[in-house]
């Protein structure tokens, strides 16, 4: 990247500083501009995360627990307007905070009198509740940081991909070898990215094209059946059509099961969630305040659009007794009753599963960047071997076989992805005990509650508090300012607030969620997701409390940002290029708590 004289020399004295003899900080750089991520990939970290299991498997128990069409296209919906709410969130907040004072404006404090300049940076939520809940020092960071490096993984998602590939197969469930193949697309997920950074990223992007390929083909073809084209089992689409979207029966008796409508809004809701995605990773996204919110919003649009005509494809083809009887996921039904052969179900599961391991790659990239960003904030065992970034594989052969000038090569956060895989691994484990096809609800579930829900809640309400509590100092400084002020903020709180509390409520035993069918009791999951939260505090009070009473000294944690003009011209976004991290154990003064 080209730097000003002034920018180079802060980048060469931070780097001096920390390659110094016996210097413990720990420099991480940026990509970059060449490797910086564009607006295509943007929308690919999305659509990849997005497009999974959740639009196969979810629309087919949805239905079975409303027992109706227009219900349930009701919520498929709704849902998308709280996925397109909560992006309107993360969108204020990714790009209006960590808010800096670059060097040559002024002293680097926030709390000066000078305009401070907002630069994104890699952690999504992690930053924007550490900005939000600022006191107790390390209790925000030691409560998310629980959460998100226990269940901030795809292991559910990975288990499902396992049953779908031996459906695919023709071969029986078998639970040793699902979860086998689980663990290893979970190993060859974080082996690409810490192999090849770049390489994962284009694997990614052309996972997520053909994911929305294989999506508009159902529509089509939906459409087409509906139309009364025979594409091997009749023209069944006239038929259910009628039976399905009759006016006079879409929404006759539907269920009045409170708990089984709680929860199909939880996994609608996580099927549309993964617009958080690239602010994981907004410090290596070209240009964001030119082009990220345009990408992001675009790209939610066409997801809503297309989950939406998906469901109405689906039952522009299947008949609503045929899914209610024969307990199959919808695109198994979609296929096997267009086509009428055993063949083309077997084709969709291979293709579902494709899907979901596109999941896991989008996952893998930007939930371990998440995970440096927490250990740099020196809250975990061995922080600093976590919080490092090092030289790919990858870029290491090809400088030796094709030297290149740049003294900067591809890098990634081995050490973050190995702890990525390490709990994902473990919640493979500890789900071992139960039917995998239970383990997929089970874990799915708790992310939805605990990352969604939880997490997302406290995201919206403090964009609520900043806005009526901190009004002028929040908004004459918005990097983006959302369409209704609060009202997404509003919206999407409530929606978290009814997952939270919704999700409590007992399904009765004809739901595809109860106690009869899943052999989970109701509470397990919602227990489990604040029981979370709760160890995240401990953790805090062991850490922030108890540690340094028995030290007799406080953790310091140093963070420096070197913040400069992109591209180094006077016109370009400020940029982080790279960061000093250190952290050490002082003498606590007397009579000052950690």
């Amino acid at each position: 990247m080209p730097l000003t004289a002034a920018d180079q020399r802060r980048v060469d004295e931070a780097e001096a500083e920390a390659e110094a003899a016996g210097s413990t900080k720990l420099l991480v750089r940026s990509p970059d501009d060449t490797e910086k991520l564009g607006s295509l990939t943007v929308m690919c970290l999305i659509l990849n995360r997005v497009i999974g299991s959740g639009i196969y498997v979810t629309p087919a128990n949805v239905l079975r627990a409303t027992n109706s069409v227009g219900i349930s296209l009701l919520l498929w919906t709704i849902g998308g307007i709280f996925g397109f709410c909560g992006l309107l969130v993360w969108l204020e907040l990714g790009l209006s905070i960590p808010k800096f004072q670059p060097e040559e404006e002024g002293a680097a404090s926030i709390d000066g009198d000078s305009p401070l300049k907002n630069v994104p940076r890699n952690g999504g939520e992690k930053n924007y509740l550490e900005y939000i809940y600022k006191d107790p020092r390390f209790r925000t960071t030691c409560m998310y940081g629980v959460i998100f490096i226990v269940l901030g993984n795809l292991t559910g998602n990975a288990i499902a991909m396992g049953q779908y590939i031996m459906r695919a197969a023709g071969a029986p469930d078998s639970p040793e070898a699902v979860r086998g193949i689980a663990v290893a697309a979970l190993t060859i997920a974080c082996f690409i990215h810490g192999f090849w950074r770049h390489g994962g990223i284009v694997l990614n992007n052309v996972l997520a094209i053909i994911k929305v390929a294989t999506l508009m083909a159902i529509i089509v073809i939906g459409f087409a059946a509906a139309r009364g084209a025979n594409l091997g089992n009749g023209p069944v689409g006239k038929a259910s059509v009628k039976m399905n979207f009759d006016t006079n029966k879409s929404f006759v008796r539907p269920s009045d099961d409170a708990g089984s409508y709680a929860r199909s809004i939880v996994y609608i809701v996580y099927s549309y969630h993964g617009y958080d995605q690239p602010f994981y990773v907004l410090s290596e996204v070209s240009q964001p305040k030119k082009r990220f919110a345009k990408a992001t919003v675009a790209t939610m649009v066409l997801v809503c659009i297309l989950y939406i005509l998906a469901n109405v494809a689906y039952l522009c083809t299947v008949p609503k007794d045929l899914i209610l009887s024969n307990g199959l996921d919808m695109a198994n039904n979609f296929f096997g009753h267009v086509f009428g052969n055993e063949t083309a179900p077997r084709v969709m599961s291979g293709i579902i599963a494709f899907s979901i391991f596109g999941n896991i790659i989008v996952m893998t990239f930007t939930a371990a960047r998440v995970k440096q960003e927490i250990a740099k904030e020196g809250i975990l065992p061995f922080s600093l071997f976590f919080a490092r970034s090092t030289t790919t594989p990858y870029a290491w052969v090809k400088q030796r076989v094709w030297p290149s000038p740049s003294r900067i090569l591809e890098q990634s956060p081995a050490t973050a992805l190995f702890l990525h895989w390490f709990f994902a691994v473990i919640l493979a484990a500890a789900t071992s005990s139960i039917p995998t096809s239970i383990a997929y609800l089970v874990l799915v579930l708790l992310y939805g509650y605990t990352v969604v829900g939880i997490v997302g809640f406290f995201v919206a309400v403090g964009v609520l508090y900043l806005h009526y509590s901190k009004r002028r100092e929040w908004t004459d400084n918005l990097g983006f300012k959302p369409w209704g002020g609060p009202t997404a903020a509003i919206i999407y709180s409530c929606n978290c607030a009814f997952m939270i509390v919704g999700v409590f409520i007992n399904p009765g035993d004809d739901s595809p969620f109860s106690y009869k069918t899943t052999g989970i009791r109701h509470y397990i999951v919602p227990v489990i997701g604040l029981g979370m939260l709760l160890l995240g505090y401990a953790y805090y009070l062991v850490f922030a409390k108890l540690i340094p009473r028995w030290r007799k000294e406080v953790l310091v944690v140093e963070r420096e940002p070197i913040i400069v003009r992109q591209g180094g011209r006077q016109d370009g976004e400020w940029v982080q290029i790279l960061e000093v991290v250190e952290f050490w154990w002082a003498a606590r003064q007397s009579g000052k708590e950690a």
